[in-house]
């Protein structure tokens, strides 16, 4: 039988075969902003990685043999990690100083055990939050909530190898519930605050418990594809956002993976500096423009801004005071733009 052919390592794939999540790449609305380069994660703050620069990664990550090999790697884009990535990365390198040729499973399955337990305590916190909340609706509903976050309770503190918890099977658990129709403002505020459950994205503690079970190579692209650029729908097209450049943001692979369905204004109170990360992400758009890197999306600016401040319920107010289109240039350079495509 002849072997499988491996799929080439591609931008577009990278992100669906190395990351879990959907790279958008269905739609050709999110090209000029995914060729952008030097543009602030509107999440998180930090510098994105542009995809081109996956390739070289790639020719790097496959001459990694040892712990040092991979933290050699890993520090030339040490600038652009985010804050877990980056906290990881610092028990990467003590370990290479003492463990040169070892790997870094090794490293994370030293320490386990310490993570797995604060872990516990983590969810718990989430868990407890979600049961404060249910004090607000009937008991009827409560009760299937509380059932609900018992059970979580139970598979987290036994320890069972073959029933583990769940973050996606609790999500999940709440959509079978159907509250009653005063209740539902609550309610969604509850599978809100249970979105807030530790990540790999959000929790180092869950990233050392996922990753303790793979190799050195997941390990170090993982560790490198959370700041690589992704394209986010401000709307979700779960909510019936739009695959159009207006809807779309350039966001790190992880800012985009963790929010998920959840609101713009929910995922405010998580990250709070949101709106300071997207007023210089908007700066570093229009730089952009004004370098000529983005034709033809000159509109880009004023469709973002009024997104923004809808989705976030007003918390997110961008300032255009640098940009040297009015609303009305903007379209015009759009409309000269498409004719001269046309002719």
């Amino acid at each position: 039988m002849p072997s499988k052919k491996l799929k080439r390592i591609t931008s577009q794939n990278y992100l669906k075969y190395y990351y879990d999540i959907p790279y958008e790449g269905k739609t050709s609305a999110g090209k000029p902003l995914r060729r952008l380069k030097n543009i602030t994660c509107p999440y998180r703050g930090i510098k994105i990685i542009p995809s081109e620069t996956i390739k070289s990664f790639e020719k790097g990550l496959s001459r990694c043999k040892t712990a040092e090999d991979a933290v050699e790697l890993l520090s030339i884009y040490q600038t652009n990690l985010l804050s877990v990535e980056k906290s990881v990365l610092a028990i990467f390198k003590d370990f290479s100083m003492l463990n040169p040729d070892d790997n870094l499973q090794n490293c994370l399955q030293m320490i386990k055990n310490n993570c797995l337990t604060r872990l516990k305590l983590e969810e718990f916190e989430v868990l407890d939050d979600v049961d404060a909340l249910t004090r607000r609706l009937s008991p009827q509903t409560a009760l299937k909530i509380r059932t609900k976050t018992t059970k979580c309770r139970q598979i987290i503190i036994s320890n069972n190898k073959h029933d583990t918890f769940k973050r996606k099977t609790f999500l999940n658990s709440l959509e079978e519930i159907i509250p009653k129709e005063n209740e539902r403002e609550i309610f969604n505020d509850i599978k809100n605050k249970a979105l807030f459950l530790p990540t790999s994205e959000s929790s180092r503690n869950a990233f050392i418990v996922k990753y303790s079970k793979r190799n050195q190579i997941e390990i170090t692209r993982r560790l490198f594809i959370a700041s690589t650029g992704s394209i986010e729908h401000v709307t979700p097209a779960s909510n019936g956002g739009l695959n159009t450049i207006g809807n779309f943001l350039l966001t790190s692979a992880s800012g985009n993976r963790y929010r998920e369905n959840m609101p713009l204004c929910e995922y405010i109170k998580r990250h709070p500096k949101i709106p300071k990360y997207m007023q210089i992400y908007i700066d570093d758009i229009i730089r952009e423009i004004h370098n000529g890197n983005m034709p033809g999306n000159e509109t880009y600016p004023y469709k973002i801004k009024k997104k923004l401040f809808e989705e976030s319920h007003g918390r997110i107010m961008i300032s255009l005071s640098g940009y040297e289109y009015s609303e009305e240039e903007a379209a015009l350079a759009v409309e000269a733009y498409e004719k001269r495509w046309e002719t």
